[in-house]
């Protein structure tokens, strides 16, 4: 039996007609007999209503409670799918997670899949029909509804194509696929027709919203090929799919970037062992997010400034946690906000020496000053000021070739 799994997210599925748009789409692979699960998102918007509904309720909505409420926009969705399939003579039904069961792990809001049954969904495959199975949410060993990251509809319908041995994951979005950059920015930015999970995770992880990072990874551990298409074209669209299936590489594949991110710098850190875990070990467990990570000792080695970068919701608490923190000493704490981190990302600057050199050259050429620096096998990530965005990844985009 070859599977095929249909992701459509919250755009795609925004009103009647688009949904209607939606049910077409579905009805082309049963023409030509696939046996096809779909996996849809709330409508556009639908989310954050409820979460400003429970924000009225509370200034403390119970976790469990939110994923309920929460949950809700994918049962509206499904129903409305399925019904629009049996509308066109296709035997169609939804299923919530609870019903699968999918099951979960882990706090509510942040949960994983960890199981999908499998028998119920197989028999209704057998028997004809075309399941329409609420994303972004699964079951507890409580018997408790969760809810996976935002965006985890992705995720979802990874994993059911992995339980499932699916021959396809399609992400059905608003856009045609991955491009070179952000094209609301860049106006020659290209759609790539294939890219790594490494690349994608890199690009995700750094701004690109097309996909969510922890669906990448999970598409990457289970080296299963994710198709990321438009519901609205019918193109072709970018496969994200393992290295090897890739031929030929550009030294750069994309430009990334962020919009609000904060620089936060300890001046005079007394130098000890330890003393960095001391100072992220409280922003941790409370669910503050740190990435460049610098640090400058000085010539007599008894101190250091150190700085790092959060986002700029985390600041106020950021401050607070350092503030009170009695395990470290320091002489002053330094703020800075309005800033962007902007990334090029490509496997093949594994094998490309200067790469480092041209981005920098790029920048210094558009006058952008470079404030922190952070790089990996296949990423080299810079911040600088809000901006200047827009002049910086043009001006990487033209140095790297992308848009050709």
């Amino acid at each position: 039996m070859e599977i095929v799994v249909l992701k459509f997210g919250g755009t795609s599925v925004g009103s009647i007609n688009r949904i209607k748009k939606v049910a077409k789409i579905i009805n082309q692979y049963v023409k030509r007999k696939k046996k096809v699960i779909v996996v849809s998102s709330a409508m556009s918007g639908v989310t954050n209503e409820f979460i400003n509904k429970s924000k009225k309720i509370s200034n403390n909505f119970e976790s469990s409670e939110y994923d309920v409420l929460v949950s809700a926009g994918e049962q509206i969705s499904c129903a409305l799918i399925s019904g629009r399939l049996n509308h066109l003579g296709i035997k169609s039904r939804s299923w919530l997670s609870w019903q699968i069961p999918i099951v979960t792990e882990g706090n509510y809001k942040k949960s994983r899949i960890i199981n999908i049954h499998r028998n119920r969904i197989l028999n209704y495959l057998k028997s004809g029909g075309v399941p329409i199975v609420t994303g972004f949410q699964g079951i507890n060993l409580e018997n408790r509804i969760t809810t996976l990251e935002r965006g985890g509809s992705d995720s979802s319908a990874i994993m059911i194509a992995k339980y499932f041995k699916a021959k396809k994951c399609i992400i059905y979005t608003d856009v045609e696929g991955v491009y070179t950059s952000d094209p609301h920015l860049i106006r020659k930015a290209k759609k790539i027709d294939k890219i790594s999970y490494e690349e994608m995770l890199e690009m995700s992880s750094l701004g690109a919203k097309v996909m969510q990072p922890v669906s990448i990874q999970d598409a990457r551990l289970n080296r299963i090929d994710i198709d990321v298409k438009s519901s609205f074209i019918n193109k072709k669209g970018t496969l994200i799919t393992k290295k090897k299936n890739i031929i030929t590489y550009k030294t750069i594949t994309g430009v990334s970037f962020t919009k609000n991110d904060t620089k936060i710098t300890l001046l005079g850190v007394v130098d000890k062992p330890g003393v960095a875990a001391s100072i992220f070990e409280p922003l941790s467990k409370n669910s503050v997010n740190v990435d460049m990570v610098v640090q400058n000792i000085s010539s007599d080695g008894k101190e250091t400034d150190l700085t790092f970068t959060i986002k700029n919701e985390d600041i106020l608490k950021t401050e607070k946690l350092l503030k009170k923190n009695s395990k470290i000493k320091y002489k002053n704490i330094l703020i800075k906000k309005n800033l962007s981190k902007v990334s090029i990302i490509g496997v093949g600057m594994i094998t490309t020496p200067g790469v480092t050199y041209r981005m920098f050259k790029a920048l210094s050429k558009k006058k952008i000053n470079i404030q922190v620096i952070s790089t990996s096998e296949i990423k080299i990530s810079v911040l600088i000021n809000k901006n200047l965005v827009k002049k910086a990844i043009n001006a990487l985009h033209k140095e790297f070739n992308l848009e050709k």
